[in-house]
């Protein structure tokens, strides 16, 4: 698709394409990339922003951290609290106990799917309310306290 002189309503056969990609592709579950869709279609940032902008307002796409949109299909459920939270849910959801080691930042980007320094990150801020104990070279980080669902919505 090359870029015309009057760029209105290029977003739409943009939004239009991909969706087609997306029906096509039952195994896809991540737009590609706005580099990509600018070079694969001709058409700028804006324009490429402006189709996923399009998906996202249909419930076909949602972005996600890092710049990255995913594929939103019918019947899929997905986690969409802050990573921190999520993270904080590994210790109801393993049982761990107050003083109990915590997995390790390679595993927990491993487990959801993320780079190691969005998890670290997020244990940064579980580390600065208390409920896990300072990353130190060698030494793995402990369960502090135990995360208060009560207080929480």
């Amino acid at each position: 698709m090359t870029q015309q002189a009057n760029p209105r309503g290029t977003f739409v056969k943009v939004a239009d394409a991909v969706k087609a990609e997306i029906e096509a592709k039952s195994g896809m579950v991540e737009l590609p990339s706005l580099t990509d869709t600018m070079a694969r279609y001709g058409v700028s940032r804006g324009v490429a922003l402006r189709a996923f902008g399009v998906l996202r307002d249909e419930g076909l796409a949602e972005p996600v951290p890092g710049g990255r949109w995913r594929v939103v299909r019918a019947g899929q459920d997905f986690d969409r609290r802050p990573l921190a939270e999520q993270v904080a849910d590994v210790i109801t959801r393993d049982n761990l106990a107050v003083g109990s080691p915590f997995p390790s930042t390679t595993a927990l980007s491993e487990r959801f799917g993320v780079s190691r320094p969005t998890v670290a990150k997020a244990l940064a801020k579980l580390e600065a309310v208390g409920l896990l104990s300072e990353a130190r070279q060698g030494k793995q980080r402990m369960v502090l306290a135990l995360p208060d669902r009560e207080g929480r919505d």
